[in-house]
This record gives structure tokens, C-alpha cells and sequence, in this order.
């Protein structure tokens, strides 16, 4: 970086040896003015080094949490995984209770009871429980009891909530195998048989199905993500347990259900990691399959996972076991599940550390600056899709960073009735 004479930096420096070193005889003027494009040279490229330095840092540490963790625990599973053992023909005379937690419109829950019987599973093996929510259900016992398959219709204790409608649901199952299900999604044929038969092998207490977004939907950032997940899920089970189930699509034995704690926000996280505490082992299937035609977008997105993220610090004062050496997993839970919660940190170090890395490249060489920043952002802006996938990324990327935010604000407030704001 040159210092043109004449230039604000030069003024500066010459007016603090004029005014306050000229008579120590330390440095004279005319050795002053020499060093001066040194100093100066020097400060540019130690603060272009910084905040290269802080740049790295966040984007190396994003990519560590982000992909440097499932890649790892994909290696693991390749060099030591152990894979579940089903054995469909003992699955399939099991005796299944399926257990849909609700509180949408009688319409909408006999929809979804005909898909749960939709089922290549016994039919004389299944109960079909539905569990109203305490609070804002729209669907009366009444309404519930007249649809046909239902066999028990119950209400959560107060003060409400899904943890609450669970409790009572599994208290008026009679199956071995628990299967819970919600009443937007739509299993396939196989769902119910898989899940059965995932847990004949007595290693594993609990199993996850997978949660398909929809044939009609655009591949977009929450498509890819949850393409992750399930990938790591996956990964994670075989190298001993999942460290979360997908609430939509997941069985666990009934012998071993403990009620949830009431307020409880992450039923599909609590239960598995109880499990674990407990010496079992969770899987996760990619054959147990729910469907969910549902589009969100980055706002609905971002405010869904401000609670799943809010119910991630709650386990850590519902099952202090967590972070303890009881947890065989702890460090996948540390990695998969808080350390994601220090994203927004890191995003904060990486746009930082870029722009002004960028800003003092464009004061450097102004000409050759400005024409690549216009070369960059012109295409952006001028070719439509390109304008789109840029915005969506964007506004997907801050919603997340967001809702952890907002996760952890609610954390520090001990605030966990989050679900109440829907």
C-alpha cells in the first residue's frame, strides 16, 4: 500500500512529530518522512493478515461442525460400524401400537389414521391411539372416537403439549412396539413393518424412520440439510446410536418407555438419549419412510428450529447424564447438537474477516478492485435464477443463524415454553 504525499496518513504523522516529538531528537523530519510508507505498508499488511487470519478461522471452524463431523463419524461407521439386525417374520407378529400425538381438525386425523392402516403389517396386530392435546385441539373426544380404526382416544394431562398427549398415548397402548406418528406426514406401505422388525434386534431401544420432503419440491438449503442429517443419523447408528430420532417416524418399546418430563420439547431427543443413558442403543432406517408434502420457507424454517434448538438446552437440565461419562456418546452429542450452537459466532468471524480482507484489497487497487467487485455482483444481480438461489440462500442462512440466537437466548432465560407461540 503506497502513501502518496500529500495523503491523510502522511498529514497525520508529520503533525505528531511537529507537535510532540520534534524536540526529543529521537528521529528527525526527513527520517520520519522515509519511514512513514514503511509504517504504513506494515499496519496494512499485519491488519490484512488479521483478518485473513479471522476469516480462516470461521470458515475452518464451520466447515469442521458442518462437514468435517459427519465425515468423521462416516469413517468411523466404514472402519467399526455395527448395523442393525432385523428379522421381518418375527416383526411382523408384533404386536404394534401406533400413537398419533395431535391437535388438528377431526378431517385431518381421519386422513391420516386411513394412511397409518395403509399398512403391509397385520391389521389384527395394530392399535391405532390417537392422543389429543390438552390445549387448542381442534377435535373433540367424540369427533375422534366416531373415526373408523381408532381404537383408543385419550387427552393429555395438563398443562398441555405433545410430551403431555405421548404420556397419555403410550399409557393406553397395549402393542410391545410403540410407533409415533404426527398427522401431517403420510407413511409409506413398509413404514410400520420396518420399524417393527428394526427392533427385534435387542441391542436397540429405540429406531428413526426417515422424513422425505416431498417429490414436488425444488432441491433448496432445507433439502439439503436434512439430506445431512439423515446421512450423519445414519452414520451415527452405527457406530452406536443416533443421537436424536425424527419425531415424525420413530419406535421404541413400550417396556421401556419412561413418561416425559411435562413442557418437554424434544420428545425425539429426550427419548433416544434416555435410551442410551440406559445402555441402549438407537438405530436409524432409511426404509421406515414419512412423507411430507409441506413447503416451508426460510421464516417458518428459522422459527421451527429456534424450538428444536430452545429444546436442546432443556435436555441438558432434564438429563444432566448428558455431558457426564454415563453418555457413551456425549462427544457425538457435543459435536451434532451444541456445537452447532456456536454457528452463529463463527458466520459473524467469516463475513468479518472476508469483507474487510475485500474492502482493503478495493483501497489497495481501486481500479482492479471495483472491476472484479462489479464482474462478481453484476451476473448476480442481472441473471434471474441466479438472483433468486442468491436471496434464498441468504435469507435460509440468516433465518438458521437466527433461531440459534433465539435458541440460546431462550436457554440463558431458562424460557422453554417456546411451542405456545405457534
Amino acid at each position: 500500500m503506497r502513501v502518496r504525499r500529500g495523503s491523510p496518513v502522511r498529514a497525520i504523522a508529520l503533525d505528531l512529530y511537529r507537535n510532540h516529538f520534534r524536540t526529543s531528537g529521537f528521529i528527525s523530519l526527513e527520517e520520519l518522512d522515509a519511514l512513514i510508507p514503511v509504517m504504513a505498508e506494515t499496519i496494512f499488511h499485519s491488519l490484512v493478515i488479521t483478518l485473513f487470519t479471522l476469516a480462516a478461522f470461521g470458515v475452518g471452524t464451520l466447515v469442521l461442525i458442518w462437514l468435517g463431523f459427519p465425515i468423521g463419524m462416516w469413517v468411523l461407521a466404514m472402519i467399526r460400524g455395527s448395523r442393525m439386525r432385523p428379522d421381518a417374520e418375527s416383526g411382523s407378529t408384533t404386536r404394534v401400537s401406533l400413537v398419533l400425538a395431535t391437535r388438528d381438525s377431526p378431517d385431518a386425523i381421519a386422513t391420516r389414521v386411513r394412511n397409518l392402516l395403509d399398512t403391509d403389517h397385520p391389521l389384527s396386530r395394530l392399535q391405532v391411539v390417537v392422543a389429543l392435546d390438552h390445549t387448542g385441539s381442534r377435535a373433540t373426544e367424540d369427533e375422534v372416537r366416531q373415526i373408523p380404526g381408532v381404537n383408543s382416544v385419550v387427552i393429555g394431562a395438563a398443562p398441555g403439549g405433545k410430551a403431555t398427549a405421548l404420556n397419555a398415548g403410550v399409557l393406553a397402548s397395549t402393542g410391545d412396539v410403540l410407533i409415533m406418528a404426527d398427522t401431517a406426514q403420510a407413511f409409506d406401505r413398509q413404514t410400520v413393518p420396518c420399524l417393527a422388525a428394526a427392533l427385534t434386534d435387542s441391542r436397540f431401544g429405540a429406531v428413526s424412520g426417515a422424513l422425505l420432503l416431498g417429490e414436488r419440491r425444488r432441491l433448496s438449503p432445507v433439502d439439503l440439510y436434512w439430506r445431512l442429517e439423515k446421512w450423519l443419523r445414519f452414520n451415527e447408528s452405527l457406530v452406536h446410536s443416533a443421537v436424536g430420532v425424527t419425531g415424525a417416524v420413530y419406535a421404541t418399546r413400550r417396556a421401556l418407555w419412561q413418561p416425559l418430563p411435562p413442557g418437554t420439547l424434544l420428545d425425539d431427543v429426550y427419548v433416544p438419549m434416555s435410551l442410551v443413558l440406559r445402555g441402549h442403543r438407537v438405530g436409524f432406517t432409511y426404509d421406515a419412510v414419512a412423507r411430507d408434502v409441506r413447503v416451508f420457507d426460510a421464516a417458518a424454517e428459522g422459527g421451527r428450529k429456534a424450538r428444536t434448538l430452545t429444546g436442546v438446552l432443556q435436555l441438558l437440565d432434564l438429563l444432566p447424564g448428558l455431558l457426564s461419562k454415563r453418555n457413551p456418546i456425549r462427544w457425538t452429542f457435543v459435536m451434532h447438537k451444541l456445537a452447532r450452537l456456536t454457528s452463529p459466532v463463527f458466520v459473524l468471524f467469516a463475513v468479518v474477516g472476508s469483507m474487510g480482507v475485500a474492502t482493503l484489497f478495493v483501497l489497495a487497487n481501486p481500479r482492479l478492485g471495483l472491476a472484479l467487485t462489479a464482474g462478481l455482483m453484476v451476473p448476480l444481480f442481472a441473471v434471474g435464477p441466479l438472483r433468486r438461489l442468491l436471496f434464498a440462500t441468504l435469507r435460509w442462512v440468516f433465518a438458521m443463524q437466527w433461531s440459534i440466537v433465539t435458541a440460546l437466548r431462550n436457554g440463558l432465560s431458562r424460557r422453554w415454553s417456546v411451542w405456545n407461540q405457534r
